[in-house]
């Protein structure tokens, strides 16, 4: 019997290229990473998921193997989601959860309302910003934009982490030296886009009440209010919802507390039936 592949592309509606990496043996979990990042997001985590789950974990457009066409919008993001979650659903014979941080939380938050094969959604700290809160403001986004405009990468990632991410100089100085790094740099331009993209109506908490599949929503104990308020406040609005808090940990516990993170992630789409 021939092997499945442990990388190939899966088509989007609009025609992009989206790349997938599938490691592990079990259900499947499609993994969707956060802002500035690829798959190799998942490098702390994901191993621990793929002794009882098979992963694919995807670069989102327009970075790492991926394609991408413009022009930008989330709405194309969301397609590309669930058409990777429909993929994965014919080769499994069975439905498909999603586990996505930050950015690529909200984007499964969409992909939930496009497919049917979605099973169950773990978002961590992918909530809209809380009502008359914002991740950015307009002096923040004219600064993402000076960087960009002058081609700094490098410059352009550091602030968004320092500002918006709210990483403290010792946590950005210990982020330098991670392997992803470069990769994250490389990937720096997709950050303004998706700045704006996320305070647009296509991704605002109404369009998400309207989905009815369990959702786990993960937050950490030590993150700033942006990110738990509007963790609560998405809550509040899902007809099938629930909220857990890794204490000590910020805005990337599938990271800095990989166990808690899996542990949570595990518990919820494991059990037998889950209940509002």
């Amino acid at each position: 019997m021939t092997s499945p592949p442990d990388r190939g592309t899966t088509p989007s509606p609009d025609g992009t290229p989206i790349a997938w990496f599938r490691s592990g043996t079990g259900p499947p979990i499609v993994l969707v990473h956060g802002a500035t990042a690829d798959h190799t997001a998942w490098r702390t985590a994901g191993p621990l998921l793929a002794t009882d789950h098979t992963l694919y974990a995807i670069d989102r457009r327009g970075r790492g193997a991926s394609g991408d066409t413009e022009p930008y919008a989330i709405a194309r993001e969301y397609e590309d989601v669930a058409a990777m979650v429909d993929a994965v659903s014919a080769a499994e014979g069975q439905a498909v959860d999603v586990v996505g941080h930050s950015y690529g939380g909200r984007i499964g938050l969409g992909a939930a309302l496009l497919t049917s094969n979605l099973r169950r959604l773990v978002v961590y700290e992918g909530a809209p910003a809380p009502g008359g809160r914002s991740f950015h403001g307009d002096a923040v986004m004219a600064r993402l934009e000076s960087f960009a405009a002058v081609g700094d990468r490098e410059g352009l990632l550091t602030f968004f982490l320092a500002v918006v991410i709210g990483m403290t100089p010792d946590e950005l100085a210990a982020y330098r030296l991670a392997p992803s790094w470069p990769a994250r740099v490389a990937a720096a331009p997709t950050i303004v886009r998706e700045m704006w993209a996320e305070a647009t109506e296509d991704a605002g908490p109404e369009r998400y009440a309207a989905i009815r599949i369990p959702v786990l929503q993960v937050v950490g104990g030590e993150s700033g209010p942006v990110f738990t308020e509007g963790t609560w406040e998405l809550d509040r609005l899902l007809a099938d919802s629930r909220v857990v808090v890794i204490p000590g940990a910020k805005h990337a516990a599938h990271h800095t507390h990989p166990e808690a993170f899996v542990a949570a992630v595990r518990e919820f789409l494991e059990a037998p039936s889950v209940s509002a």
